[in-house]
């Protein structure tokens, strides 16, 4: 990887998808909390063509921007951001966040006093601010991929499946995690570089854990930072791509992950317990459906039901969706 002179301090790399308006609030929010740090804001579009060029041009001329005529993913965006960067420290942002306070400024400081660390992560709330359980996560394992679900993390949010306990004890001072959320991360350049970016064989979902894993297997912490607090508007560009595409790209991207790092049966069992998975699941809807038949209920169960069968297709190898637009 290439990049330029770097003799600024901070680079903030920002990848847009449909997301003009909440890209706009972003930066403005950016502006608004952050001082005493000489940084550079760079966008890329996606191939969305959502206007969010004439709306930099507009209001924010100085932020430097990147139109890609394809869909390049998360990780190739980014790491075509980083090519144009010059900053010692690169910070990629969601465009769909909001930073309260000087969030910036405590990562900054956060990582330039920790000597061990090479990436560190902010706490995510949601609209209500109230806080987003997916700022940390675990490491991916067969058994706390399969047993993902918004039930069991409810119900046990302190378990070693998710990795996200320390989201509830009080220490205000950085925790070392195994993975923070790609919505906010800022890493040191050196360390980006040494370990080579974001890995573009994922197309969207598992570049930040990918990356996370990278940066320990190369001798360096990551660190939670709950000083630093931004708000999260998740979802706002998955949720305009169809939700069974989202549900199989989610499982490549995972089975991608086994196969690079634990190895083929890894992989392959974590295939096989997704194949279980969705068998039990469609019969458990198919019991269901009487119940369902003539009620409101019948959109929900259409759409797990379709959520599940894709799945299944996925698991047997009979269809490409987490391919589409690499």
């Amino acid at each position: 990887m290439g990049s330029l002179t770097h003799e600024m301090d901070l680079s903030i790399i920002i990848v847009n998808w449909n997301s003009k308006d909440y890209l706009q609030k972003c930066i403005s929010s950016i502006r608004s909390t952050t001082n005493g740090i000489e940084y550079e804001i760079i966008v890329i579009d996606n191939a969305s063509f959502d206007g969010c060029g004439a709306m930099l041009c507009q209001l924010h001329p100085d932020v430097q921007f990147i139109q890609s005529d394809h869909n390049l993913g998360f990780a190739r965006a980014n790491n075509l951001g980083y090519q144009q960067s010059g900053g010692r420290y690169l910070l990629f942002l969601n465009p769909d966040t909001e930073l309260i306070g000087p969030a910036i400024s405590e990562l900054c400081d956060s990582l330039d006093s920790l000597a061990d660390t090479g990436l560190v992560g902010a706490k995510l709330l949601n609209g209500d601010l109230t806080i987003q359980t997916s700022c940390v996560r675990s490491r991916p394992t067969v058994l706390n991929r399969v047993l993902d679900c918004d039930l069991l993390r409810r119900l046990y949010p302190r378990s070693f499946l998710w990795g996200m306990s320390v989201l509830f004890d009080d220490a205000r001072g950085p925790r070392e995690v195994e993975a923070i959320s790609g919505a906010c991360m800022l890493i040191k350049r050196e360390v980006f570089e040494a370990v080579g970016g974001f890995s573009d064989d994922y197309f969207m979902y598992a570049e930040d854990v990918d990356l996370c894993y990278k940066v320990n297997l190369a001798g360096y912490k990551v660190c939670y930072i709950p000083t630093a607090e931004i708000i999260h508007r998740v979802g706002i560009s998955s949720r305009q791509v169809a939700s069974h595409f989202s549900a199989v790209n989610i499982r490549e991207s995972n089975l991608r992950f086994f196969r690079k790092f634990k190895g083929y049966i890894c992989a392959e069992y974590y295939r096989a317990a997704n194949l279980t998975l969705g068998f039990i699941r469609l019969t458990v809807l198919l019991l269901l459906l009487p119940f369902c038949l003539g009620t409101r209920r019948m959109n929900r169960w259409s759409a797990a039901a379709g959520k599940w069968t894709a799945i299944v297709a996925w698991a047997l190898g009979s269809v490409t969706l987490a391919n589409k637009g690499k």
